[in-house]
């Protein structure tokens, strides 16, 4: 029942979302285009449920000629961002568009973040249960300390969100990522 649930849900709910912030996703693609050259939408290649990739959408926050692949900007002073990027990161907006991989059913509203496929190699059996369930746009490892977390920490809140996950886990997260 709780998957099925969990589903309803996240279409509801994230149809909802594209349809209430349509005027906001459409100011920031003008504005990333009007700031400078290349596509408002980031699209990248990560592992879903099952380590079965899919392609993420996201705002594009950096500049055209920066290496998609490199580490991620961990504050907003990185040079790679770019102005409107830089805003975008500071308020979690350049996450919106994975309200349409919500809807298309390559992510949920609440599980582990959405991973590089590589990194699949490094993770130790208990850490591969990740994979289990579809990715979120938020989980328990975000309102855990997000940024303040070691990549082991992160993976350990994922795996126990998996064991643990219900409509009572996914209330509270989503409530404390609206907080």
């Amino acid at each position: 029942m709780y998957p099925v649930l969990k589903r309803v849900l996240d279409v509801l709910i994230a149809g909802a979302m594209l349809v209430i912030l349509s005027p906001l996703l459409l100011a920031i693609i003008v504005a990333i285009r009007v700031a400078g050259p290349g596509p408002a939408i980031f699209r990248q290649t990560r592992a879903g449920k099952g380590g079965r990739p899919f392609t993420l959408y996201k705002f594009r926050t950096m500049r055209l000629d920066t290496d998609p692949f490199g580490p991620s900007p961990k504050s907003g002073g990185d040079p790679r961002l770019t102005r409107v990027g830089r805003f975008l990161r500071e308020y979690s907006l350049d996450e919106l568009p994975q309200f349409v991989n919500i809807v298309r059913g390559d992510m949920a509203i609440i599980g582990p973040r959405p991973l590089y496929i590589a990194q699949i190699a490094e993770w130790n059996e208990r850490q591969r249960k990740r994979l289990l369930v579809k990715p979120g746009l938020t989980g328990l490892a975000q309102i855990s300390g997000r940024g303040e977390l070691t990549v082991e920490e992160k993976l350990e809140l994922d795996v126990r969100y998996v064991e643990q996950a219900g409509l009572w886990l996914d209330g509270r997260i989503l409530l404390a990522t609206a907080a």
